[in-house]
């Protein structure tokens, strides 16, 4: 990793711009561009010669990159295309194809992440918990299964960073949990999964690596002044930041936990991960139950990487600067190639 490397650094933005833009305006607004800048920032500090490029609707500013400067790897950070957020799978799957090592999940870990109904199937294969779930279809028939138990949570089976959450998604009868299927299939025009509410902790666990695996400190989401039967973590509850100061919701690291859960909780992930056969870096949701079973809520493939955010704080909390942290990225991306 001693060689100078040429990154292209590869990211979506609200409007197309020539190559060659510095995005200097979007990258010194502490509300727009913060990941963007971070990564740049440390990619530079490792001694990286970083190009800077962002897509919104066309393509031809990728290709015509590729031919005239072609990089050793592409630093991606591109989440959606036209403003499609789906399509974050296609794009890796056509950087793959460029045959340029590229950081971050492969375009499979992409799509069996994001389909949280298919992560699922395959944990339960693996005898890795996952709460009690069932897909639903839009133009099929709906109805409460006998098996599910209420409350359950309802959400978009193809969605990210809780895009389509939010205390309604929490049905305890019948008919509310008919009504927010319907309203996913209708308003959001999307399938739906049900999955059984797991009372208890939520905690965020990030792993890296391609064959050697490293669980950075687990982190808990403290639900505050929130309900006890209204306590997921919804679309405001990760976003706004008025909501969250306003009910005390916050992500701290997860203290000392009893009995060897953290041992537990670690040894989980790991299995997880290489039963979804991830690559680069990922982190679970996690609830653990009164009970103190353990399991998997969500897997978020690429998960934010911005100095600020929990991967990033994960890492520090052990040791691993931020520059090191990016470094470790790009010789993952190197590594798998």
């Amino acid at each position: 990793m001693k060689k100078r490397l040429k990154v292209l650094l590869l990211f979506n933005a609200p409007y197309n711009r020539p190559r060659g833009y510095d995005y200097r305006e979007e990258f010194a607004d502490p509300e727009n561009m913060y990941t963007e800048h971070d990564v740049s920032q440390a990619l530079k500090e490792n001694g990286h010669e970083v190009s800077l490029l962002g897509l919104y609707d066309t393509l031809t500013p990728l290709f015509e990159e590729i031919k005239e400067n072609r990089p050793d790897v592409i630093f991606n950070l591109v989440e959606v295309f036209q403003d499609k957020t789906h399509l974050e799978k296609n794009m890796a799957a056509l950087l793959e194809m460029l045959g340029i090592p590229c950081t971050g999940a492969t375009s499979d870990n992409m799509f069996i992440c994001t389909n949280k109904g298919l992560n699922k199937k395959i944990l339960a294969f693996h005898k890795v918990k996952v709460p009690r779930f069932y897909t639903f279809y839009r133009h099929h028939k709906v109805w409460l299964p006998k098996k599910m138990k209420l409350p359950t949570v309802i959400k978009p089976l193809c969605e990210e960073a809780s895009r389509g959450i939010s205390q309604a998604s929490i049905a305890d009868s019948e008919e509310a949990f008919l009504e927010r299927v319907r309203f996913i299939h209708e308003n959001m025009n999307m399938d739906a999964i049900v999955e059984e509410y797991i009372d208890g902790r939520e905690f965020y666990a990030t792993i890296i690596g391609n064959k050697r695996l490293t669980v950075l400190p687990l982190r808990e989401l403290i639900f505050g002044e929130l309900p006890e039967d209204a306590r997921i973590a919804t679309y405001k509850a990760k976003w706004d930041d008025n909501y969250r100061d306003r009910w005390g919701i916050k992500s701290v690291y997860a203290g000392k936990l009893p009995n060897g859960l953290e041992g537990e909780i670690m040894d989980v992930c790991k299995r997880a991960y290489r039963a979804m056969d991830i690559r680069s870096y990922l982190r679970f949701d996690i609830r653990v139950a009164s009970d103190g079973k353990v399991y998997i809520i969500e897997a978020n493939a690429n998960p934010c990487i911005a100095e600020i955010d929990e991967v990033a704080q994960s890492a520090a909390k052990i040791g691993i600067s931020y520059s090191q942290l990016i470094k470790k990225i790009v010789h993952l991306a190197l590594q798998r190639n």
